[in-house]
């Protein structure tokens, strides 16, 4: 998303440096809104910048978090006077809710404007929703409804419902592709740089935390269910995890592992997109969909482009 070539100003003796980087760098406040009864409520990680003007909701994409916006918030912020809301969406990051794998277009709509309500009331400021992916869909999706009244505007990042649907059958493979577990957080940037999953290695040093967590290795094969783990990224010459290791060892070793399983929300990937076209096109408030190329546009998106309905401009990312 809005990535540029990889960053070499983070290096370390001629190589690019691959250690994490706080939040704090990029947001104001992190805080965990509470939504439901207090005794059966959820909880929803936020992150906040900026104190003035409108009150811009950022939405990610799928197995990202809301990390993955930082260093568009720092770059939005510097040019415009407003306020920047960024979510966890259930089942990813820190979010932590009772029903995880609900990822219905519905469920996770009402979860926006829950947190929305938690934080301002019935009253909040003017909003302007941005999603990425499948966080585009669902800010296409609440757009055209009354779940946020004072909704101003609507950004959408590479969501075009034709090539979305067509694309929905190549990300299991994608999915079972990659690395299931990385010996470190360092390693975990690493591979989202060289992989091509993240370009900007800034963005990566922040945004990975919110998509990898470090478990033990005892629970990390529980969890993969295939014995010790070996499917990790590592360097020339470097060792993996001992196989013979003893349950003492297991219980203070530990790998970084995908925070979801993006995998168990299959049956919502077809609901994500199917329609948004139609409601983009329909929504009267200023929009704007941003693509990598014009050649993206599915055909609701082209008849509409010339019917000037919408403006398109190429970007290069």
């Amino acid at each position: 998303m809005l990535e540029e070539n990889v960053d070499t100003e983070h290096e370390v003796s001629g190589k690019p440096d691959y250690s994490p980087v706080s939040w704090r760098e990029y947001f104001d406040q992190m805080e965990d809104v509470s939504v439901g009864p207090a005794d059966n409520s959820d909880l929803y990680r936020i992150y906040k910048a900026g104190n003035d003007g409108p009150l811009l909701v950022l939405l990610h994409g799928g197995g990202h978090s809301a990390l993955s916006w930082a260093v568009f918030t720092t770059a939005i912020s510097n040019r415009v006077t407003c306020r920047i809301l960024a979510m966890d969406l259930r089942g990813h990051g820190d979010t932590q809710v009772h029903q995880p794998d609900d990822f219905s277009t519905q469920t996770m709509s009402s979860d926006v404007a829950n947190v929305i309500g938690a934080c301002y009331g019935q009253t909040p400021p003017p909003i302007v929703l941005i999603g990425h992916g499948v966080g585009g869909a669902i800010a296409v999706h609440m757009a055209g409804t009354t779940l946020l009244p004072t909704t101003v505007g609507l950004v959408a990042i590479d969501v075009v419902e034709g090539s979305a649907t067509e694309a929905l059958h190549s990300i299991q493979n994608f999915l079972k592709g990659r690395p299931k577990s990385f010996k470190s957080m360092d390693h975990a940037i690493e591979w989202s740089v060289k992989s091509g999953q993240i370009s900007n290695l800034e963005s990566a040093r922040v945004s990975m935390v919110g998509q990898v967590k470090r478990c033990k290795v005892e629970e990390a094969d529980r969890l993969q269910k295939a014995g010790p783990v070996t499917d990790v990224v590592v360097e020339p010459n470097e060792e993996l995890y001992d196989q013979s290791y003893d349950k003492e060892n297991a219980a203070t070793e530990s790998v970084y592992m995908w925070r979801i399983d993006l995998s168990k929300s299959e049956k919502d990937w077809d609901g994500w997109f199917r329609g948004t076209a139609n409601l983009f096109l329909a929504c009267n408030l200023p929009k704007l969909l941003l693509l990598a190329g014009i050649n993206r546009l599915d055909r609701e998106l082209t008849i509409g482009q010339m019917q000037g309905e919408m403006l398109t401009q190429h970007i290069k990312w």
